[in-house]
């Protein structure tokens, strides 16, 4: 008599490699072995799965009992495989058929009550699933995540409902493939920010390029408010944006969001995050707040706070959009294509340059507080933006209302189609000949651009910088060259470059 044979999954960062899983019962002493590169929480599935047989009715087979997790090579984690394993041994011991099996791939972790219990990563074993043409078996608890996928999902709460199905006493109807709303009602309104007209622009402006941003000026002048404003102007993700992004919730067991299922995700992690936290990391590599950020906004306050080597960690996935974390014996990768917003003081009281402060620093304390931000890592922030203090008749009862981010997401998803159409990507993304091939200046704009550059000692990313910074306002005014207006305008929001 053969071995039973079962499809499963694995969780290796945001991918979900197949396992396959193979039970043979065979003469001799009772034993029960699992081989195949499993870790403490695989092995102790032994009891949990003898547990549950019993609890359901079923006889557990005294012979032994051996259970293969394939590739070998391969580290398997956690208690998804419970229930594969226990179907296996019920397969090979003949109470289900072996071959109701084969369609399908089985993700569980079993209480010894024969209860199913919900997994992490879930939705990105569905996905895989799904392209490989299989029905998911999956607890109650990630049946709204597996939906997503649309692949072909059933729903079970414990293992007596998964048996019937497979034996066809009991049969279930595969459930139907959600669809979330798109709605974002919860976003606090760009309107509510009085005065701030450069800082709206400039706010506008990355929203429309996909920009990195910083804003720079003394405590109470907006800075928050306008960085949490960022995802209510920004356009809406795609449902491939959505699912990469539900995936990352998935694998870290968080619960997904399906009221706002396309709007950008904005985490505010404080200022005494460690590098794990931030990018990610630990003995079985988890994703950070990059990845929780992925297609979304990262919104860093108070940036000099942070821990300098905590902040340099951020340079490789601001360029790369993912995250490599390696670990002894492991590897993992996560997507981590994040948009930054920061915010800072002047200074350490953070009163430099304010009319109504009174700044005691020396300019060797101003120096120092800004030393902690890398020129490198200041490079990669696109625009730098000065913010102070609204005019009093701003702030006064009845005073004009500012323009709503619904005005502004319009013109915000203009510019975006207009950047999707020429190029695939928005221009924050434009890299190597597209560059160039798409940021065309007249030759006025590039004298411009090329004083500038001597008058301030830009690094060519910098160059690079104003180049997408102008497209992306050509693009806001509906233009197709890139004019001297343009470039001076991506000059005047680089004021950090003024000051080296």
């Amino acid at each position: 008599m053969g071995p039973a044979i079962l499809n499963s999954r694995a969780q290796l960062g945001i991918k979900a490699p197949p396992v396959t899983i193979e039970v043979l019962l065979s003469g001799g002493l009772p034993k029960f072995n699992i081989v195949g590169l499993a870790e403490a929480a695989v092995r102790e599935s032994k009891d949990r799965v003898r547990g549950a047989i019993i609890s359901s009715g079923f006889s557990f087979p005294q012979e032994r009992i051996t259970v293969s997790l394939g590739p070998a090579d391969m580290k398997k984690t956690g208690g998804r495989f419970d229930l594969p394993i226990a179907l296996g041994i019920l397969a090979a011991s003949r109470v289900i058929p072996p071959e109701s099996l084969h369609d399908f791939e089985f993700y569980g972790e079993l209480g010894l009550n024969g209860e199913i219990r919900p997994i992490p990563g879930a939705l990105p074993a569905a996905l895989k699933a799904k392209d490989a043409g299989r029905s998911v078996f999956v607890p109650i608890g990630n049946a709204p995540e597996a939906r997503l996928s649309s692949a072909s999902v059933f729903v079970a709460g414990n293992l007596l409902e998964v048996t019937s199905h497979l034996n066809g006493y009991e049969p279930k109807e595969p459930q139907q493939p959600l669809r979330p709303g798109t709605g974002n009602a919860n976003a606090p309104d760009l309107g509510e920010v009085k005065g701030q007209q450069l800082a709206k622009r400039a706010l506008e402006i990355a929203a429309a390029g996909g920009h990195n941003i910083l804003f720079i000026g003394p405590p109470g002048t907006g800075k928050s408010m306008l960085a949490r404003r960022l995802p209510g102007i920004l356009p809406p993700m795609s449902e491939k944006e959505a699912l990469e992004t539900a995936a990352v919730s998935s694998i870290l067991h968080r619960e997904i969001d399906l009221k706002e299922w396309r709007m950008r995700p904005f985490r505010s992690p404080h200022h005494t995050a460690t590098a794990a936290a931030l990018v990610g990391g630990g003995q079985d590599p988890r994703p950070g707040e990059i990845s929780r950020a992925h297609n979304g906004v990262l919104f860093l306050d108070e940036l000099p706070e942070f821990n300098r080597h905590v902040l340099e960690s951020l340079r490789e996935p601001m360029e790369t959009g993912c995250i490599a974390i390696a670990r002894a014996g492991r590897e993992a990768e996560f997507p981590a294509r994040f948009q930054l917003v920061a915010a800072m003081n002047p200074c350490p009281c953070g009163y430099l340059g304010d009319p109504r402060g009174d700044c005691g620093c020396s300019a060797e304390r101003v120096r120092n507080y800004r030393s902690k931000i890398s020129g490198p890592l200041l490079d990669r922030i696109d625009i730098h933006m000065p913010v102070q203090r609204p005019p009093k008749e701003c702030l006064r009862p009845g005073a004009t209302p500012g323009e709503s981010s619904k005005s502004v997401v319009a013109r915000v998803r203009h510019a975006r189609n207009i950047q999707i159409k020429r190029a695939g990507l928005c221009n924050a993304q434009l890299e190597g000949d597209a560059l160039f091939t798409h940021c065309r200046l007249t030759p006025q704009g590039w004298q411009l651009l090329e004083k500038a550059m001597d008058t301030f000692a830009m690094s060519a990313r910098a160059h690079q910088k104003v180049l997408r910074l102008a497209r992306t306002i050509a693009d806001i005014s509906h233009e197709e060259r890139i004019l001297p207006r343009h470039v001076g305008e991506a000059l005047g929001l680089r004021q950090l470059d003024r000051q080296g």
